[in-house]
């Protein structure tokens, strides 16, 4: 499935999306030359070169590529498990993915894997960061090597967010109610060492990368361990990462345990810092926002999958001005029903209009956060807009359909109108990785039999 580098153009698309900020986040009307696997030139009425393979783009907007920072990719055979669609996130717990950890198989994880990245791939994703906390005391490690190994076949920049819990069962929300015995913190650091040495890529356009990323800081450690988490993580070169203040119960659970907010519990125990993304933040004080943005931690932002929850509306907005990263996350699908970031950044360009009135986001704001605001926090240097040596991944969406007629403003259009927007070409570190609307050798048909099956098997 993992095509090789081109030497491409993109001529004439209808516009050009970069990723920035203010007046350079629209490109206009030019061509983009690739070499290398990165952009080599970005002009108007580029000639082709000799070898160089053309890309008519004259019904698509061109956009980079979405970086999802925050995804569950096992929850893709957990979509609309009914004992939770109406659930808060304790229950929702509590009833369908704890339940379902220990059923798991490395084979149903590779199904699940393969329909996920499908299905982001088809939105324009092109760098996929994984929460994978699939991990408890006598199951297996080999999870992780899996999905570096689907990444991969996909052509998709990958980040193994590499979770799971070291506390007791009985304090954990999701393993309360399950016979599961959380890992022990040798198991947990060995295995992100091994993980570290075989796959990690330090170089800013790295295709893989290694995260330490504790489920959640309250339930999934204790807090004796946090600071020793985070110094081993340090000390092997990676990044942080877990969920925080997603409902009003986990502040209220950290009041009453720690005495403290959250950010500050977090503070206390060093979690804070460039190298530290947190998933949610949907509840945050003033002085909480002012404490994130002066540490440089950074945000994935989860709007569909927080309103599906019930937990609540982030202050994204308010962050954003307040200096804190921001970045895009769909979560799992399990509380979102849809992988797809050209959902999740409609969503997110919309929800905070009717929470804060019509000039709280913009298309632009939204796309700075979905693309280069994910590979800040990503640390991923080298990606995330469309800049002559950055590398090149970019989308293009095929506006030609009825559903965009009477657009004044096509360059807005997958972000204004949201799904069904179709991915016509999506090209990784110079690499074809969508075709024509299609992912060269995969067989749809073939992952939505194999859904049905697995499914099967988990219901209950």
């Amino acid at each position: 499935m993992k095509a090789q580098s081109e030497a491409l153009l993109i001529r004439d698309p209808v516009a050009v999306m970069s990723g920035m900020r203010g007046d350079a986040a629209r490109l206009g009307k030019v061509d983009v030359r690739i070499r290398d696997g990165r952009i080599d030139q970005i002009g108007a009425a580029l000639e082709p070169r000799e070898g160089e393979r053309v890309i008519d783009a004259r019904s698509c907007v061109v956009y980079p590529g979405w970086v999802n920072t925050h995804h569950h990719l096992f929850q893709n055979l957990l979509k609309a498990v009914p004992a939770g669609i109406n659930a808060d996130l304790q229950t929702w717990l509590a009833e369908v993915p704890y339940p379902r950890l220990a059923r798991f198989t490395p084979d149903m994880l590779r199904a699940a894997a393969r329909l996920g990245f499908a299905e982001l791939l088809l939105s324009g994703v092109t760098t996929c960061a994984d929460h994978h906390y699939l991990y408890h005391a006598n199951g297996t490690t080999e999870t992780g090597d899996l999905l570096f190994d689907e990444a991969a076949a996909f052509g998709m920049r990958f980040v193994l967010c590499r979770g799971g819990a070291l506390q007791a069962a009985d304090d954990h929300p999701g393993f309360s109610k399950v016979a599961l015995k959380p890992e022990t913190l040798d198991q947990m650091l060995g295995d992100i060492e091994r993980l570290k040495a075989r796959y990690h890529e330090p170089a800013p356009d790295a295709m893989r990368r290694v995260v330490v990323a504790p489920t959640t800081p309250t339930f999934s450690l204790p807090p004796e361990l946090l600071p020793e988490v985070a110094r081993a993580a340090r000390g092997m070169g990676l990044r942080l990462h877990t969920h925080l203040s997603e409902t009003t119960h986990y502040v209220d659970f950290c009041r009453e345990r720690f005495g403290k907010l959250p950010l500050e519990f977090v503070a206390a125990h060093e979690w804070l810092g460039p190298d530290v993304w947190f998933a949610h933040l949907v509840h945050m004080t003033p002085e909480e926002i002012e404490l994130l943005a002066a540490s440089g931690s950074g945000c994935s932002h989860c709007p569909v999958s927080n309103a599906r929850l019930g937990s609540g509306i982030a202050p994204a907005p308010r962050m954003a001005a307040a200096g804190v990263p921001m970045s895009l996350g769909v979560d799992g699908v399990a509380s979102n029903e849809s992988g797809s970031m050209t959902h999740e950044a409609h969503f997110a360009w919309l929800v905070h209009r009717a929470a804060g009135g019509a000039a709280a986001t913009t298309v632009e704001e939204t796309i700075h956060w979905g693309t280069a605001g994910g590979a800040r926090v990503l640390g991923l240097d080298a990606v995330g807009t469309l800049e002559v040596g950055k590398a090149a991944d970019l989308v293009l969406y095929d506006t030609n359909d009825v559903r965009f007629g009477g657009f004044h403003d096509l360059a807005i259009a997958p972000v204004a109108a949201g799904e069904p927007t179709r991915v016509r070409y999506s090209i990784i570190g110079g690499r074809v990785a969508v075709e024509e609307g299609e992912i060269p050798g995969v067989d749809r048909d073939a992952l939505l039999r194999e859904a049905r099956v697995l499914v099967g098997r988990l219901i209950g």
